[in-house]
């Protein structure tokens, strides 16, 4: 690629991942020019995402859950364990999606074939430009936006949407700063089959160095039960177990998940990462928007990551809806609203989550004494039980047009 080159869009997703070809295609649904910029990766090893119903409205709506939904098992129930070994134990604690009127409460399916499906959708739709490189640096001002990929060629946008993740270079370059922190843990991924049915259940031990959790898969011819896994244990135990041979570590998640399963195989190779927290002072800059990983991130617990995701893209489309981007000031309103609306949102995921892990790894009579009388006290009282749940699938506060119950209708310069 030449360094005369030249694109133009209406907006630049920056990150070809989930996240960036959700935005792209949300966009494209309303009418706009999108280039896609980044590494389509369907190579992550045991990582998979789980979609509550919102997110799933959100892909029926763009009319991209027909291809995934083949890859995906339901979520029918989740089963919480302590298996701390606290002077406070708590019974297991079982919630169902039928006690807030879903079938399920989502779908779980594997990042790699999510990523593979939304990008071949992308390569498919003809507002669409997906651009498999990286860039190199942003220019931002009033009247517009500029980025130059590697290797040279310049796309000239209206708006930049970033979700490159959490390194993101659009967001230093717009001046937004971070705050990041770590935990004494590494999450070990991987996809697994077993002798005993899941029963749509996903299982959550509690555990000292962290919830170590099954989550359903889609059977497979020779495989009828899967999950994947996500267990968070110290750096010194995940260098340990990824020493281990197949049959090794095998033996020893069966240990850790007491049998339920009975026999247990990898199905897979075993993916590893460390555990790390990070939230911005803002989420906006000049004719730039923040979504995912590049202005939140947290532990994998309670399956939060992607669905907080989907919910800064519907969002931020819904600020958007309507306006000229070549428009300075209705922008600029636009994105004060997507900075107001997301705040809560993301402010609540991240520091809810920061407790719930803290308060494994402290090993202290009053915080387990605290936190087994809280899941007791809302797993007990039938509203705030149900108040919970729904918090989770669907958050409470305005719910965006693509997350809706009933999808939303475009403009016909939409839908061609």
């Amino acid at each position: 690629m030449s360094e005369t080159e030249f694109y133009a869009c209406d907006v630049l997703v920056v990150g070809a991942g989930a996240a960036g070809l959700s935005a792209a295609h949300a966009f494209a649904a309303q009418g706009r020019s999108v280039i896609v910029v980044g590494k389509v990766e369907t190579h992550l090893a045991g990582r998979t995402v789980a979609l509550f119903e919102g997110s799933l409205r959100f892909f029926r709506a763009l009319g991209l859950w027909d291809a995934c939904e083949p890859h995906a098992a339901p979520m029918e129930g989740i089963r919480l364990i302590d298996d701390t070994g606290s002077l406070f134990p708590t019974a297991p604690k079982e919630f169902r999606s039928r006690e807030i009127d879903l079938d399920a409460f989502g779908q779980n399916i594997e990042n790699n074939a999510l990523v593979a499906e939304l990008a071949a959708a992308a390569r498919e739709n003809p507002a669409i430009t997906l651009i498999e490189g990286l860039l190199d640096t942003f220019e931002l001002n009033y009247s517009g936006a500029r980025a130059r990929l590697v290797g040279g060629g310049w796309i000239d946008a209206k708006f930049i949407v970033a979700g490159e993740g959490r390194n993101s270079q659009a967001r230093q370059i717009a001046g937004i700063t971070v705050k990041t922190w770590t935990y004494p843990q590494t999450a070990l991924t991987v996809l697994l089959k077993h002798e005993k049915p899941h029963h749509n259940i996903s299982t959550e031990w509690h555990k000292r160095s962290g919830p170590f959790t099954f989550v359903p898969l889609q059977g497979r011819e020779g495989a009828p039960h899967r999950s994947s896994m996500v267990w968070l244990v110290s750096p010194r135990e995940a260098v340990r177990l990824q020493a281990l041979y197949p049959e090794e570590l095998a033996g020893e998640i069966q240990d850790q998940s007491h049998d339920k399963f009975g026999h247990i195989e990898l199905d897979g190779p075993v993916g590893a990462f460390p555990m790390g927290a990070l939230k911005t002072d803002r989420v906006t800059g000049l004719r730039l928007a923040l979504i995912g990983e590049s202005a939140h991130l947290f532990p994998p617990i309670g399956a939060q990551g992607l669905n907080l995701t989907l919910r800064d893209v519907a969002n931020l489309v819904d600020c958007l809806e309507g306006l000229d981007l070549d428009e300075p000031d209705p922008i600029s309103r636009a994105l004060k609203r997507y900075e107001r609306d997301r705040a809560r949102d993301i402010g609540f995921r991240v520091n809810s989550i920061d407790v719930l892990n803290r308060s494994l790894l402290v090993h202290a009579l009053p915080v387990d004494f605290a936190r087994a009388f809280a899941l007791n006290f809302f797993s007990a009282v039938g509203p705030l039980r149900r108040a919970l749940m729904r918090e989770g699938v669907t958050p409470h506060g305005p719910t965006p047009k693509l997350m809706r119950e009933r999808p939303p209708v475009f403009s016909r310069a939409a839908r061609r």
